[in-house]
């Protein structure tokens, strides 16, 4: 993937940044030729004026310098900042486009390291190159060509030294560079156990797990520890061998100096100002070394961000809104599916079915016979292998995402809340609703007698995932979100398990008394839930076995009977 495109909207930063700090670098150039003249000609001639002079123009040159880097510095982390920013953006701007199935491939841990530690180190870079690659590079050059103007002999000594230290440098990062790809993966990997302990914190410590996770996390924390180790230690080879070859080259400029001074062709300061230059141009070998440490975690961290901004998303969204020949209907043919992760298994298989605009379905069935796969098809969390679901007369994937998902209202068996008031959560079904709207939704939803009472009633912060509630006050506050949406088509996903049947049923009533005409579908493992619903559909290991009001499924339905004989007849007193 090109990056080099977040980096247009601050083009004037990008070369503004190594302009300043050419002039920082023309200042620390100018330095060893001034206090070689303050040497020879002041403190060795005699000339105090000349020394209070030079003196003066070395402060202001500094002063001068010093202003140049500071401005660069500025212009080069606003245009690396920015370039993050835009790079996260877009990178989760992408994620949030891609499949279930997509996000899962790439694991939760994976993903938050793609859009933290590896969009740092591309920032890190463009910040290196656009200041640190300048300056190394211009006090490269401009060191030799200032050392051989006092001598062409030392040209000897750079054409030795470098050639040493460029082989050194290649060596090394030619065996560091793939350690930085297992690093991130490691990283990964700890970030991984460290989401799933922080959101199972309570079943871990239900069961009295933590000892068990403590050790899967050092498990984990260990083998990025020894990546990084494998790293640094690769990496702390290369500043000793580079200052041994700078110090030697610092001897060989001493020994040739020294007798081109006995000699009477050159003085003590030109000597002084040649060691200066030399370290200036082995320092820039070391640094532009660095900089191809840091290129080098860069280019691994671009690879893994440019594999997520790449892959395409499964569901793929319509562009024009389809116009509608019937409301809140849902129409299944022959629809057969599997799960990417499943090797292949349907989990369901030729389901045929139709629902109506205002009817109450219900989807009955054991635990694995497809029931929630089922109802994801209709929003489009996933697409079916064989077959057809529509809604409104249309095919689902003739409409844009955001069109259908409107049209939709879903209440998960999982309820996500969030960091945020009571208000807010439920106003996630429809940003712009007032407070009434809201106290409406939650009435509907029989959590208005909960809300009201919390010390500062909708205004009452929920701790995250509604850690502060119980599951069915979780429960309610997810369905007055998804009454709040008014949809076409509302989508129970066994989200009234944690409700007693009291309140169950006044919850049913208040939908049929508010939302007449919205179609319902329920979800549930308890025939007494969904016994009195218009129809209910039975699914038994991905196959539809029936589909009709609970009395003639009791004729009909051997799959509806023994779970009905299961659940609600009493043998020996026990239900």
């Amino acid at each position: 993937m090109k990056f080099a495109k977040y980096l247009k909207p601050y083009l004037p930063f990008v070369l503004l940044a190594p302009l300043c700090m050419v002039g920082e670098v023309t200042v620390d150039l100018l330095q060893p030729k001034l206090m070689s003249r303050i040497v020879d000609d002041g403190v060795l001639g005699g000339d105090m004026g000349l020394i209070i002079t030079t003196g003066i123009i070395m402060l202001v040159t500094i002063i001068i310098g010093g202003g140049c880097g500071a401005a660069s510095s500025a212009f080069a982390g606003c245009a690396s900042q920015g370039f993050s920013r835009d790079v996260r953006n877009d990178l989760f701007a992408k994620v949030m486009k891609l499949s279930f199935q997509q996000t899962d491939k790439f694991t939760t841990g994976s993903l938050v390291t793609r859009l933290t530690a590896d969009v740092t180190a591309l920032q890190q870079m463009v910040d290196f190159v656009i200041r640190g690659f300048v300056r190394n590079i211009i006090m490269f050059i401009g060191g030799i060509i200032m050392m051989l103007t006092l001598d062409i002999g030392f040209g000897t000594v750079i054409a030795v030294a470098l050639p040493v230290e460029a082989v050194i440098v290649v060596l090394i990062m030619r065996y560091a560079n793939p350690l930085y790809a297992v690093v991130a993966k490691r990283l990964d990997t700890v970030n991984s156990v460290m989401q799933e302990n922080v959101t199972g914190a309570r079943v871990v410590k239900a069961y009295v797990r933590e000892s068990r996770e403590e050790q899967r996390f050092n498990d984990a924390n260990m083998g990025l520890m020894e990546s990084n180790l494998k790293v640094q230690q690769m990496m702390a080879l290369l500043s000793p061998l580079l200052m041994v070859i700078m110090n030697m080259s610092v001897l060989a400029v001493i020994y040739i100096g020294g007798f081109r001074v006995e000699a009477g062709e050159m003085q003590v300061g030109e000597v002084m100002a040649a060691i200066t230059y030399l370290t200036q141009v082995l320092h820039g070998i070391m640094m532009i070394s660095m900089m191809f440490q840091t290129l080098s975690r860069a280019s691994a961290s671009a690879k893994r961000i440019s594999e997520v901004m790449e892959t395409e998303p499964v569901i793929k969204s319509a562009d024009i809104s389809p116009e509608l020949p019937e409301h809140g209907t849902v129409r299944l043919r022959n629809v057969t599916f599997a799960y990417p992760s499943s090797g292949g298994a349907p989990v369901l298989e030729g389901i045929d079915l139709d629902i109506r605009q205002g009817e109450n379905i219900a989807i009955l069935g054991a635990t694995g016979s497809g029931k929630s796969s089922l109802v994801n098809l209709i929003p489009r969390f996933y697409d079916p292998d064989v077959g057809e679901v529509s809604v409104d007369g249309v095919n689902v994937k003739d409409f844009p995402l955001d069109d259908l998902r409107r049209r939709v209202g879903i209440v998960l068996q999982k309820s996500e809340l969030f960091s945020a008031t009571a208000a807010d959560n439920i106003r996630w079904g429809d940003e712009s609703a007032d407070m009434p709207q809201i106290a409406e939704a939650a009435e509907i939803a029989q959590a208005d007698e909960f809300v009201s009472k919390l010390p500062e009633g909708y205004d009452s912060m929920i701790a995250e995932k509604g850690a502060s509630l119980s599951g069915g006050q979780k429960q309610r506050m997810s369905i007055a979100r998804a009454v709040l949406k008014k949809p076409e088509i509302l989508i129970f996903d066994d989200s009234t398990s944690a409700l007693d049947l009291g309140t169950e049923a006044k919850l049913r009533q208040a939908l049929n008394d508010k939302l007449k005409g919205t179609t319902v579908i329920t979800i549930a493992q308890r025939i007494a839930s969904v016994m009195n619903c218009d129809r209910i559909a039975v699914l038994d290991r991905g196959k539809m076995v029936g589909c009709d009001t609970h009395e003639k499924l009791l004729e009909s339905c051997e799959v509806y009977r023994d779970i009905y004989s299961s659940q609600m007849k009493t043998e020996g007193g026990d239900e």
